[in-house]
């Protein structure tokens, strides 16, 4: 059996809703929708990462994305069947990025159950909205779309996105269900020093989108010893302007202090800085960096990382890659850490 097509449709609508939206958006003097206009100004009140230039950005992935040849080349890979049930599936939603949680709420619904969503406090205003409109288009979703503030209750399994640290309390409350707890992910870019101009300059879009609060976001680079850190300064200023965001301004400064209060030694271009460290998670406004010897060494390192990693942007070091700039721009098979949704509705 096939998803429904009732359901896709009303994806597919929604698709074109929000490329039309978009496309208005970045044409001048276009009359645009004044509601959902109204919607992406609430969520950047709400919310201060969420500008409109990086609400309009996630919005117009989505929106290219949910058309029906997508959809249905991405269903066709699975196996829908008549005899089960419709289940609730409580998705716990991240709100680092906007609309973090939609790919969760796009596959509980097209595998025919219920969404019973808790969205995060930093990211209730855009999805809501976007309900609303698939009711629109399809009114039979209105039965199968719930979203709560509270306690979870009365669901049959689980989808919850979290950090290291809630994932133990997501276990501890739902590992009795069927469910996908995710933990902490960070991206990563390995360089040669053979990119090129534009390479270097499409790394800065996976490094700075969302101001680096996503997953998907690169936040470590490993460098061959004796890097030179030149091309990748001067490349990256072409992003000078993030500086003017005060939020990401202020952790920029903080983080800054702390590093030379701490006699750490740093790279700094004015609204970016480098740091030799091991780990895989820097904060905003910082990126960290690694030495290799070799990359067969490196591989196996990566592979080592394997499971605290969500995208590796390289060339031609490893299988799955990511190209560069390319890290906000998944595809619906691409799943986060890797874990196939769908098919674990699907076996419900």
């Amino acid at each position: 059996m096939a998803p429904d097509t009732n359901t896709i449709d009303a994806f597919v609508k929604l698709g074109k809703y929000l490329t039309d939206f978009c496309d208005k958006c970045y044409s001048e003097n276009a009359e645009v929708d004044s509601e959902l206009k109204e919607i992406v100004e609430r969520a950047g009140h709400h919310n201060g990462w969420f500008t409109e230039d990086n609400v309009l950005f996630s919005l117009q992935q989505w929106g290219d994305l949910l058309t029906e040849e997508n959809l249905k080349e991405w269903l066709s890979n699975y196996s829908f069947s008549n005899e089960s049930k419709p289940k609730t599936v409580g998705i716990v939603m991240a709100g680092n990025i906007p609309l973090v949680g939609f790919h969760d709420f796009l596959c509980v619904l097209l595998s025919g159950n219920k969404v019973l969503a808790k969205l995060s406090s930093n990211d209730k205003i855009l999805l809501p909205h976007l309900s609303k409109y698939l009711v629109l288009q399809e009114p039979s979703l209105v039965d199968k779309i719930e979203f709560i503030d509270g306690k979870m209750e009365n669901f049959d399994a689980v989808i919850a996105t979290g950090s290291n640290n809630t994932s133990r309390y997501f276990e501890y409350y739902f590992g009795n269900k069927p469910n996908i707890i995710r933990k902490n992910r960070n991206s990563v870019a390995v360089l040669t020093g053979n990119e090129t101009e534009e390479e270097l300059k499409a790394l800065g879009e996976d490094i700075f989108r969302y101001y680096g609060l996503g997953c998907r976001n690169v936040s470590k680079i490993f460098v061959p010893i004796n890097y030179d850190f030149d091309a990748l300064f001067n490349a990256l200023y072409h992003y000078k302007d993030i500086i003017h965001q005060h939020k990401y301004a202020n952790n920029y400064d903080y983080n800054k202090a702390v590093y030379l209060m701490s006699e750490f030694k740093i790279l700094d271009n004015g609204f970016l800085v480098l740091k030799e460290d091991e780990a895989l998670t820097s904060p905003i406004a910082a990126l960290f960096y690694s030495n290799y010897d070799d990359e067969t060494s490196l591989r196996e390192k990566l592979e080592e990382l394997d499971e605290q990693i969500q995208c590796v942007v390289s060339s031609g070091i490893r299988e799955n890659e990511v190209n560069f700039g390319e890290t906000q721009k998944p595809s619906l098979k691409d799943y986060a850490d890797e874990i196939d949704t769908m098919d674990f509705l699907l076996k419900l």
